[in-house]
């Protein structure tokens, strides 16, 4: 959903201040939503970029709401186009899935690799290749060693130290995962940028747009098989749907991993999750508003989070809760 038509972020803040007041300036706005001139200056750029406002003049100093119906209509727009990339996704996959499972199938930019040794060292291998990015997600089946994991450890950080970005979603339990969740946070604190999402349709890294391994539970015996796609409509597809579930996904700040909270933030926590505006949390707590505006922005910007919703979800997530 778009900042602007969300009421509890600083962006649909913001935007309800300029569909009330056309042609206001960024201190005015400041004032109307009780937010810290940043705070506005980060929610203008971010509502510009997404085309819910406009400068009003030439100076660029002072902004204008486009109509709230204009503002539907492109949100309606782009998850339009999201959800016809994910049935494209959908029917790639659905041609793949029939291809593995056919003896006479034939898909030319499709590998099977069903021993373990072979399919850590083309993980390995793609993470070597990567001159850009490389792009994962994180969830079971594991496989390997304990000290594969801190080898990939190594080679993670050399290659984020060569330029190569690393962005992974990982599953949702992953905090509690007694193995996966401090290395999250060593990563984290290395330079990766990590997502969690609930619920993963699958184990995936891509290296660049050149190479994707995906990796699945063997149907009928122990282990895993994985399937290595080179370029091709499938790893499109692919990396399409990496791309709509990182959007989905909740962000994780390296701090975030573990810190913890007193007792009047979990209970201004609490209460953001359940809906309650920064009015009624100051009036529930006996806290002055602008304190409250001020611990709901320094919670979302300690959990990664851009809404309320978000930030709600990821405390949820650690147990804040």
């Amino acid at each position: 959903m778009s900042d602007a038509l969300d009421p509890d972020s600083d962006g649909g803040r913001v935007y309800r201040a300029l569909v009330g007041h056309p042609r206001s300036a960024a201190d005015a706005l400041t004032d109307r939503t009780g937010l810290s001139g940043a705070a506005v200056r980060v929610a203008l750029d971010r509502l510009a970029a997404e085309g819910s406002i406009v400068t009003a003049d030439q100076t660029g100093r002072t902004w204008e709401a486009l109509p709230p119906a204009q503002v539907v209509d492109a949100v309606l727009h782009r998850d339009a186009l999201r959800h016809a990339d994910l049935r494209c996704a959908g029917a790639e996959l659905e041609r793949l899935y029939h291809f593995a499972r056919t003896e006479e199938g034939c898909y030319g930019a499709l590998e099977v690799v069903e021993d373990t040794a072979r399919l850590l060292a083309a993980v390995r291998q793609l993470q070597q290749a990567a001159r850009h990015r490389v792009r994962v997600i994180d969830m079971p089946p594991y496989v390997g060693s304990a000290e594969h994991y801190l080898r990939q450890e190594v080679l993670q950080r050399e290659r984020m130290a060569a330029g190569v970005g690393y962005r992974t979603v990982y599953y949702e339990a992953a905090f509690a995962d007694p193995v996966v969740g401090p290395n999250m946070a060593r990563m984290i604190e290395a330079g990766e940028q990590a997502r969690t999402l609930a619920e993963l349709p699958m184990k995936l890294v891509i290296g660049d747009d050149d190479l994707a391994i995906v990796t699945l539970d063997a149907d009928h015996r122990p282990g895993v098989v994985a399937l290595l796609i080179r370029p091709s409509g499938l790893l499109r597809a692919l990396s399409n749907v990496f791309e709509i579930l990182w959007k989905l996904a909740v962000p994780v700040s390296a701090a975030g991993t573990a810190a913890q909270i007193d007792g009047r933030d979990r209970r201004i926590l609490s209460l953001m999750a359940s809906g309650a505006t920064d009015d009624a949390i100051a009036r529930r707590l006996g806290l002055g508003r602008r304190t409250v505006v001020r611990r709901v922005a320094a919670l979302q910007a300690g959990l990664g989070a851009t809404t309320r919703f978000q930030a709600g979800v990821q405390a949820a997530r650690r147990g804040w809760l």
